[in-house]
């Protein structure tokens, strides 16, 4: 019998869900919006499902996770960015976000992408430990590309990726 998949559509009914997880205060800095209330992060949400690729992972039937595949076109339709990545904080430690991530790569894998890209934050000393667990590399790091709005000073980002092929 096929696992069951852990990702599904991202949908309306998910915003709630999404939003509370997006603005928890452990998550919201490294996602690239300030916190907003839900009525002004309805746009964001309605942006990414107009995407047709922001999915939702669920643990009991609940969401506890969300990402956005962004394949690139053309030349690079080999390449896919893993974007608004994030996984409730109580699920942090639990084997979730690995199980997830595995599951999207998989999934990507499936549909001939061969290099997988995700940006990180340089002040996020734990998602980078754990990006590196998955065997993603860093590539690159642009300075000063980040800055929250409760921050005078600028945050670099660094870009890592696998290749899969």
């Amino acid at each position: 019998m096929p696992t069951p998949r852990l990702r599904r559509p991202a949908s309306r009914a998910d915003l709630a869900a999404i939003h509370a997880i997006y603005m928890h205060p452990e998550v919201v800095p490294f996602l690239g919006h300030d916190p907003a209330p839900l009525e002004e992060f309805e746009p964001v949400f309605t942006g990414l499902l107009e995407t047709g690729a922001f999915f939702v992972a669920l643990r009991d039937g609940i969401v506890r996770g969300f990402y956005r595949v962004n394949r690139q076109k053309g030349r690079s339709r080999h390449v896919a960015a893993l974007e608004t990545l994030a996984v409730a904080p109580q699920e942090h430690g639990s084997g979730f976000a690995r199980a997830m991530i595995d599951e999207a790569i998989e999934l990507m894998r499936a549909e001939g992408i061969l290099r997988v890209e995700l940006m990180v934050e340089a002040d996020n000393p734990r998602g980078i430990a754990f990006y590196r667990k998955l065997g993603f590399e860093q590539e690159g790091r642009l300075r000063n590309a980040y800055r929250r709005a409760h921050q005078p000073e600028y945050v670099d980002e660094l870009l890592l990726a696998r290749w899969l092929g």
